[in-house]
This record gives structure tokens, C-alpha cells and sequence, in this order.
């Protein structure tokens, strides 16, 4: 008897959690639609937004630039090292430049740029536009213009930068690890990272990092401008990034 009168109750609630599921990322997508034909927009740049954009981009990105340089260089050492220290013990010392390639460039480094960016940038800056919004201006074009397109573009930008300038930093620390201050393993070196990176595996590559940076920057600052920003966001960006971390392993290695 009990069980016959608790499964409509079950049914409403699956439904009414299936709708607001729906509900959540239909809104997301209205949003990203909305920043995409801003940012393809010539008055997104013109000389009244021009100056908070520019300011947004350096004060996102040069504040992070640093700290993730920093921290992906020790990482990327260690990894290294115990790549080659590992590689050496098994007899497989030939594969250990492909296999710090395709560990930190390929994978590790654009997941974990986009995730700097998130947890630095794109979640605090929509939690605290959420905080100071309200209903009847979140949505004004005004608004949007002036608080949430210069975040989304800055967010965006920055995980492209990071994840740039750290894949550079870490095949010239990795040569530097392998072969030491000599240049006459260069030509070894170039040929074996230029076998990694074929032209599907760059477009893999390239397509991640641009989807990461949308994540990041797109699906805070959706939450933040229908005031609901919560744990539930940064659960959706993670889970975004995850669904792309996979899909690229795919296309990868299969």
C-alpha cells in the first residue's frame, strides 16, 4: 500500500528534477548564444567597452599566467623525472620523450590550465556577480555588456593562454631534462615530438583546449546571470570538462 502511494510521489520528482535539468542547461545554451554573438558583434569592441574588456583580460590572465607557470614547470619536472627514471629501469628509455609528451602536453596540462582557471577566475567572479545582481537588471543588455562578456572573454582567453604557454614550457624543460644544455639533440627531439603531434592529435588537442575554455568561461557566469550560482556550478563545469577529457582520449587512442 505504501509502496503503490510513494511512486507517483517518486514519478513527480524525477520529472520536476528532469525538467529543471533541462530547464538549467537550456538556459546555458540561450546564454553562450547570446556571448557568441556578442563577441562577433564590432560594438562588443568599440571605444565605450574597449577599456574594462582589455582591463578584465590583463587582470585574469597575468595574475594566473604566473602562478601556473610556476607551478606547472615543478610539476612538469617531477613528472618528468620520474617518467625518465622509470622508463630507464624498464629498458624503455626510447619511448620516454613520447611518453612525457602525451602525459603532460597532450593530457595533463589542458585539463589542469582550465581547471587553474575555474577554481582562480570564472567560479569566484560568477559566485560574486551572483551576490550583487539583481532580477531586474541581470538580463539588460547593459549588464551584459559591461559585467559578463568581459569575464567570458577573459576566461576564455586566459585558459588558451595558460594552457599555451605551459605546453611550450614543458617540451623545453623536458629536452632540457633529457639531453641536457646541448643542441645537437634537436634534431632527434623535433622528430620524435613532431611524430606525436600528427595532425589528428593537434586538432584534438586544439578542440580541448578551446572547449575547456568555454566550459570555464561560459557556465559560471550562465549561473551567475539567472542569480542561482551554487556548488551545483561548479559540478557542471567539471562534469563538462570530464565528458571533453574523455571524448578526447577517445579520439586519441581509439
Amino acid at each position: 500500500m505504501n509502496t503503490h502511494a510513494s511512486t507517483p510521489g517518486i514519478l513527480q520528482r524525477l520529472h520536476q528534477g528532469a525538467v529543471a535539468w533541462l530547464h538549467g542547461w537550456w538556459r546555458l545554451l540561450h546564454f553562450a548564444v547570446l556571448m557568441f554573438s556578442m563577441a562577433l558583434t564590432p560594438a562588443s569592441y568599440g571605444r565605450a567597452n574597449r577599456p574594462a574588456l582589455a582591463r578584465q583580460l590583463v587582470a585574469d590572465t597575468v595574475p594566473n599566467l604566473a602562478w601556473y607557470g610556476m607551478l606547472s614547470a615543478l610539476v612538469s619536472l617531477v613528472l618528468i623525472r620520474i617518467v625518465v627514471v622509470t622508463s630507464q629501469s624498464y629498458g624503455l628509455s626510447r619511448f620516454a620523450l613520447e611518453m612525457v609528451v602525451r602525459v603532460l602536453v597532450l593530457e595533463l596540462i589542458p585539463l589542469t590550465a582550465a581547471a587553474f582557471v575555474a577554481l582562480r577566475t570564472t567560479l569566484p567572479a560568477g559566485l560574486e556577480l551572483a551576490q550583487r545582481r539583481q532580477a531586474a537588471d541581470a538580463a539588460s543588455g547593459n549588464t551584459l555588456h559591461r559585467e559578463f562578456f568581459p569575464r567570458v572573454i577573459s576566461g576564455i582567453f586566459a585558459v588558451w593562454m595558460l594552457a599555451a604557454v605551459s605546453c611550450v614550457l614543458t617540451l623545453i624543460l623536458a629536452y632540457l631534462s633529457l639531453y641536457g644544455f646541448t643542441p645537437w639533440a634537436l634534431a632527434g627531439y623535433t622528430r620524435v615530438v613532431g611524430q606525436v603531434f600528427n595532425p589528428a592529435v593537434t586538432l584534438i588537442l586544439v578542440l580541448k583546449i578551446v572547449f575547456f575554455s568555454f566550459a570555464v568561461g561560459l557556465i559560471p557566469m550562465a549561473a551567475s546571470s539567472r542569480i542561482s550560482h551554487g556548488l551545483s556550478d561548479m559540478v557542471r563545469v567539471f562534469g563538462v570538462m570530464l565528458l571533453i577529457e574523455v571524448a578526447s582520449l577517445m579520439g586519441n587512442y581509439y
